[in-house]
């Protein structure tokens, strides 16, 4: 039976809510778009047509995957982030609201150099260190990441955002001591993997059975790429440089101890929006 573009869309809204789906307004918004090939104006605009049958199909097909659990992210290749339009696969993390905290506090730290030079290590779609890049128009930035496929994700994010000139991708290893070739940085931000092994199998479906599992796994406590980065990372920050992290649940004052046992000092907590320590950073002491 033919029906609308709005009552599919607030058919689709309901049957997430029942299912307890997070967000469900933006799930069927995205899924709808995804499925008529709309963008968010057009879905509005075109809200009182008839949706032909194939898109009814297209999006019955995403909303059971969706349902099933497969994160909409993934489902419709991209993401936004800090206000960027970011291209998502399988072989990333989704970008999450806890992570603006980060770029946030590094777009922070940034801004107080004349021209600073940035590494995003781990950085996955390259979400952090694009926003970086975009909200310091003098920065340039080095994407870091291991993972072949990651790293794709990243070099199509630089040319859909359009700082080509002023951000580059590298495959580099968080766990391994840079080479002198890198250079210095005035900052190091990363969104390490911190899950601890253990617990990876407890994580929600969506998370669990389709983010990577490379990028998920911090080792038996957790802890294993903070204490490779620390030990290993901190010559390559300049004088006076800082380095910032994202840290999970619990995790905030083990991760300052490591930081100030390696050499760094001021070294702080900050809270995300749900008063949960989020990020730690400290400073490069000229003595260790």
């Amino acid at each position: 039976m033919a029906t609308t573009y709005n009552n599919l869309y607030l058919d689709l809204r309901q049957r997430f809510k029942r299912a307890g789906v997070f967000d469900p307004t933006r799930a069927a918004r995205e899924l709808i778009c995804a499925a008529s090939g709309k963008t968010h104006d057009e879905l509005i605009r075109d809200g009182g047509f008839y949706a032909p049958p194939e898109t009814e199909k297209a999006l019955e097909e995403l909303a059971q995957r969706h349902l099933d659990g497969e994160p909409v992210a993934y489902l419709i290749g991209e993401w936004e982030f800090y206000g960027l339009p970011l291209d998502i696969s399988r072989a990333v993390l989704i970008p999450r609201p806890d992570t603006e905290v980060l770029a946030g506090r590094a777009i922070e730290a940034a801004q107080a150099y004349d021209e600073p030079r940035v590494l995003d290590l781990c950085a996955g779609s390259g979400c952090v260190g694009l926003a970086v890049a975009a909200r310091v128009p003098n920065a340039r930035v080095l994407l870091g990441e291991l993972d072949e496929e990651a790293i794709k994700i990243c070099r199509q994010n630089i040319r859909r955002n359009a700082l080509t000139g002023r951000v580059s991708v590298l495959r580099a290893d968080a766990r391994e001591k840079p080479t002198r070739q890198l250079g210095e940085f005035d900052i190091i931000v990363c969104n390490p993997p911190y899950i601890p092994t253990a617990d990876i199998d407890t994580l929600d479906l969506s998370v669990r059975a389709y983010e990577p599992h490379l990028a998920l796994d911090g080792g038996a406590d957790g802890l294993d790429f903070y204490r490779a980065i620390v030990a290993r990372w901190r010559d390559a920050l300049r004088p006076c440089g800082k380095l910032i992290f994202e840290v999970g649940i619990g995790q905030a004052d083990a991760v300052l101890r490591l930081m100030r046992s390696g050499g760094f000092g001021d070294v702080q907590i900050v809270k995300d929006l749900n008063d949960i320590p989020r990020v730690v950073c400290g400073t490069v002491w000229d003595e260790v």
